[in-house]
């Protein structure tokens, strides 16, 4: 799991500009400082940081940046949450268990 993947994510403009490409599908620089009003520098700056982070294409139109959202890191993000999900379900397994013995010694006195 690459860590520049969670940094990049943890800035709150950076992470509201991922779900609006994921909502929205590819958009350009200037609509997405619109939607989010961000000003168009700084959203510039945000996706940069998202593309250097491989979060994020960006493909040159004419005299616009068409962004656009890349998979591959969103399937190992995936992934490596799946890791701790079997985790906790094995832990909630045996809470489950737990509160089914104590219930069950409760019900028997």
């Amino acid at each position: 799991m690459n860590t520049t993947t969670l940094t990049a994510l943890a800035e709150p403009n950076r992470l509201h500009i991922i779900e609006l490409i994921r909502d929205r599908g590819p958009l350009t620089i200037g609509d997405i400082a619109n939607r989010l009003e961000l000003n168009q520098p700084q959203t510039s700056k945000h996706v940069r940081v998202l593309h250097e982070a491989g979060l994020v294409e960006v493909q040159p139109a004419a005299n616009r940046r068409i962004i656009k959202l890349r998979t591959e890191p969103f399937q190992e993000l995936d992934h490596w949450i799946e890791s701790f999900r079997s985790m906790w379900d094995d832990r909630l397994d045996r809470l489950d268990e737990y509160l089914r013995d104590i219930q069950g010694r409760d019900s028997s006195e």
